[in-house]
């Protein structure tokens, strides 16, 4: 009966704890049942303080960046809302905020040249990847990207965005795409500036610097502190937040009021399409005059951008993330990131936006306005939709030199040139993968981006195809191995061996130490088996020690012929059988 009673017990407990972890699963793919428990009404004070101050800020930006990825200017606020909704039910990171950034528009421009129909087929085929990523955990292959490189990419694309806004800056028609020939035609142009334009850009410029260092250097609050200072603190913080917003609006306001005086100093945004889009299938074809262009033609237009954008969009906003969990103290699911990226870019092609990733600058506004969760992003979400459904008659008055000020402002701290001096100093063989990917993104992004990581990829397997090796002369010949033998290190592995045993004289036999090893291949036991009989020939032996029982036993399995293995060095400088001494370390030799 006990017996019975214990059975049932254990049945109970066994139904208790697969509940357990089938909540936790679906705590796992949806993020917002870990925090929505515990949602205080001090949290939802602070996420609609944070969301509001996002959403001053994204609204100008949108604008902005859709001029980069030269698409129409409501282009930026399609994109922009879908991802504050998506990532409050699925994101990991309270401070993580989606939309069109500088960097992600600037790849659409380069692989769409400004055709709707290709943006937003990008955004689906880039969630398209993102998604399956996450679903088979492939968030890894980030780690191959190297930090370097990613540095490399983002100082050459803030130039690269910065300068292709000069023309705008200053009025200027007519200027090509490709870098090097939009830096040429931009100095040949100069004499065509227009000169309301330039005077307009540099004074957005300036006020957008301006309130920035203000913000940066104005005093905190602290407890005391008289009403009519901390009022007059709340007024300068929200003036200085909404910088973008504030001066945007602005320079409508002095265009407008020069076009009802009958003068156009400006060039001005223009006519943009007004309502919330419609929902519908992203464009599997297109009609290019008088015929169809069907979706195998479309992705060939595209072309490595195919890679190239969804892999930036995740790796950009997963460094986000990583960057502020680390520095607010909790962690960031790196596949359901993916998922969650994925997600918002495939919904956002049924509502006519392109490609979005994480945005450095409102993801570090949201997190020094004090955000608690995501959830600050549903009032970002409905401000992008409020200026859609009511302010697009007004965005014909902004002045293009105004959003250009708003995106050289945005764009000019990602230029970072720091890094050398640091590079130079901890390792400077990083810096030809950083030096590789920022030279050659001014001439097309992906093969910057591609040799870099290749370079990268050849120094982390330098070390593998020549592995350290210290000879160690105690009247016995010992050479230890001090890292793992893979395949590529065969033939190095064999030519030391050659050189300290058979290129003396007399010719000696050799010990080789396996302490460090703790992995080896095929090539690797058949090349042993090789140098043994080799070994054999000259009448010496290839004995090995401080073999790992996972080596040991590869290494048994293979059965070589003539395989000595010594466990430990006895009291002649000579390995015996049985002992468990260490080795000797003096008369060192180093190969490497």
């Amino acid at each position: 009966m006990n017996w019975l009673g214990d059975q049932h017990g254990r049945r109970i407990n066994a139904g208790v704890l697969a509940r357990c972890c089938s909540w936790e699963a679906v705590q796992r793919k949806l993020p917002f049942l870990c925090w929505l428990p515990n949602y205080s009404l001090q949290c939802l004070q602070l996420d609609i303080i944070a969301g509001f101050t996002v959403g001053l800020t994204v609204v100008p930006q949108a604008l902005a960046y859709a001029e980069v990825a030269g698409l129409p200017v409501e282009f930026g606020l399609y994109s922009s809302f879908v991802g504050c909704f998506i990532y409050c039910l699925l994101g990991t990171s309270k401070d993580v905020t989606l939309g069109p950034t500088a960097i992600m528009s600037l790849l659409v421009a380069v692989y769409t040249a400004g055709d709707k129909s290709l943006a937003i087929l990008l955004a689906f085929l880039s969630g398209c990847i993102q998604l399956v990523m996450g679903l088979f955990n492939f968030g890894f292959l980030l780690d191959f990207i190297s930090h370097p490189v990613i540095k490399a990419f983002t100082s050459a694309a803030a130039v690269t965005i910065g300068f292709s806004q000069v023309k705008n800056l200053l009025g200027l028609k007519d200027i090509p795409r490709q870098f090097v020939l939009q830096v040429y035609e931009t100095f040949h142009k100069l004499p065509s500036t227009r000169l309301g334009d330039a005077i307009l850009g540099l004074l957005c410029i300036g006020f957008l610097l301006a309130l920035k260092w203000m913000k940066d250097h104005f005093p905190r609050t602290y407890r005391g502190m008289p009403r009519c200072y901390r009022c007059s603190y709340i007024i300068i913080w929200v003036t200085t937040t909404a910088r973008n917003a504030i001066v945007v609006v602005a320079a409508g306001l002095v265009a407008y009021s020069f076009e009802v005086m009958g003068l156009s100093p400006f060039v001005l945004t223009g006519k943009t399409a007004e309502g919330l889009p419609q929902f519908h299938l992203p464009p599997f074809s297109e009609t290019a005059g008088n015929r169809t262009v069907p979706f195998r033609d479309m992705a060939q237009n595209i072309g490595a951008g195919i890679i190239i954008i969804p892999l930036m969009g995740v790796l950009e906003s997963v460094a986000i993330a990583r960057a502020f969990a680390s520095q607010n103290n909790y962690r960031i699911n790196t596949n359901q990131e993916l998922l969650a990226i994925g997600l918002t870019n495939i919904l956002g092609s049924f509502l006519s936006a392109y490609p979005v990733t994480g945005s450095f600058g409102r993801t570090a506004l949201n997190s020094q306005t004090g955000v608690c969760t995501p959830a600050g992003g549903i009032l970002t979400g409905f401000l992008v939709l409020l200026s859609l459904g009511y302010l697009t008659p007004l965005f014909y008055y902004i002045p293009k030199a105004a959003l250009a000020a708003v995106i050289i402002c945005a764009v000019a701290p990602v230029f970072d040139l720091r890094i050398c001096k640091d590079l130079w100093k901890v390792k400077r063989i990083d810096l030809l993968p950083f030096l590789a990917t920022f030279l050659l993104s001014f001439w097309e992004i992906q093969y910057g981006i591609i040799i870099g990581i290749v370079i990268s990829l050849i120094i982390v397997c330098v070390p593998v195809a020549r592995p350290q090796i210290k000879v160690i002369d105690t009247g016995g010949l010992n050479m230890m191995i001090m890292s793992g033998l893979s395949f590529p290190a065969m033939e190095y592995l064999r030519d030391a061996i050659h050189k300290s045993a058979f290129e003396v004289s007399p010719p000696r036999s050799v010990n080789l130490d396996f302490s460090h090893v703790n992995i080896l291949d095929y090539t690797i036991v058949t090349g042993l088996g090789e140098l043994i009989h080799e070994f054999q020939c000259q009448g010496l032996s290839l004995s090995f020690s401080g073999l790992q029982p996972e080596v040991l036993q590869i290494l048994l399995a293979a059965d070589l012929n003539g395989f000595k293995h010594l466990q430990s060095m006895g009291s002649g400088g000579q390995y015996e059988e049985g002992s468990t001494e260490p080795l000797l370390h003096n008369a060192i030799k180093t190969y490497s």
